[in-house]
């Protein structure tokens, strides 16, 4: 698979790991599978940095975070962008009705439907895989896999950011609010500016820049950033937090107003009142 492709197997293999623990937070059976070797030598090579306590309360804030706007929004479609390894579809227990879209390239949903292919679909419930560049036009391939963009939406973007530029941020986020109906949800992850200049994580960020991964965004207003998108926050929370520890955060959390402290996000976002016009506009356009 292509080089980002790889780290879903990384993130895969740390699954696997807190699935495998007694105090488990969740049980991803799916994960060694998916992690495949592959994910395991990626696990030992970018260890450090808190990754593996960071990617455990990632999953489980977000599995919360999912099961919680489907139960309680209504939501019926939900789309995982850069799906990568994802296995939520499968363990999740998501309401009958609910229609999951994974974007991602290619050659990675391919692999994916080759190592899951054993593995039967749960009822209830409709996964629909659109090979797509996220950084080219995405939504029409969407939309052809039955999207349908006058219901509202959970997006998931998990794990991604941080592998765009700046510009490119901005697009898909402000992409997403775009083309959302009223009460859309957004949830995902960024990480600090500060992240990405720490001297302690020299190591690890040069193992993902060798291996054709370089993580190039952070921010130290994530608030301001998905104001400036189309959303509004709900909330965002560091590891370590209320809401986002779950006991395995291992180190302090300095407050938000010290400055240069790497730090990781996790948030929950509304769609702001201002993209309904917008929305509208995408549902009310004749469909081919």
């Amino acid at each position: 698979m292509e080089a980002v492709s790889r780290t879903a197997q990384w993130t895969a293999a740390a699954r696997a790991l807190e699935s495998e623990r007694p105090d488990r937070l969740f049980n991803d059976s799916y994960a060694r599978t998916v992690a495949a070797d592959t994910g395991f030598e990626l696990l030992e090579r970018y260890a450090g940095a808190g990754t593996v306590p960071f990617l455990a309360i990632r999953t489980q804030y977000l599995d919360q975070a999912v099961t919680r706007t489907v139960a309680e929004g209504g939501i019926r479609q939900v789309v995982f962008i850069a799906a990568g390894m994802d296995t939520r579809f499968y363990r999740l227990p998501w309401p009958d009705g609910v229609t999951v879209y994974e974007l991602d390239r290619p050659a990675l949903l391919d692999a994916k439907a080759r190592m899951l292919a054993d593995e039967p679909q749960p009822a209830g419930r409709t996964r629909h895989p659109v090979a797509v560049d996220l950084t080219g036009e995405w939504t029409g391939a969407l939309k052809e896999a039955g999207w349908q963009s006058e219901r509202p939406t959970l997006w998931v973007v998990e794990g991604l950011l941080f592998f765009l530029p700046e510009d490119a941020v901005r697009t898909l986020l402000a992409t997403l609010a775009d083309v959302s109906a009223p009460d859309s949800v957004l949830a995902g992850d960024v990480i600090s500016r500060a992240a990405l200049e720490n001297p302690l994580s020299r190591p690890f960020l040069k193992a993902l820049a060798d291996d054709g991964n370089p993580w190039l965004f952070g921010t130290e207003e994530p608030e301001q950033l998905l104001l400036d998108t189309g959303w509004a926050p709900r909330e965002v929370r560091q590891p370590g937090e209320e809401g986002a520890d779950f006991g395995r955060w291992p180190y302090p959390v300095p407050p938000r107003s010290v400055p240069r402290v790497p730090r990781s996000f996790l948030f929950t976002c509304d769609l702001r009142s201002a993209n309904r016009r917008g929305a509208q506009h995408m549902a009310e356009e004749p469909r081919s």
